[in-house]
């Protein structure tokens, strides 16, 4: 059990690393984000919540009715 332990806690640690301050425009690009594309990531979610009948779970308050 400890030397699973250890192995798993090696595995994890291998994947951290340091990014270089020349390497960070890397990471700053649109294609790097969570939604690159905001205004469809939102319409998306209208078409979701609309589908579903409800709305709420993404910080909207409301109901099924369509009343927020």
């Amino acid at each position: 059990m400890k030397r699973a332990a250890v192995w798993l806690t090696l595995l994890l640690l291998g994947g951290c690393s340091t990014v270089q301050p020349w390497e960070k425009g890397y990471l700053a690009k649109p294609a790097m984000a969570f939604d690159p594309d905001p205004l469809e990531a939102h319409f998306k979610q209208h078409v979701y919540s609309a589908k579903e009948a409800a709305s709420g779970g993404y910080g909207v308050g409301g109901g099924g009715c369509g009343c927020n």
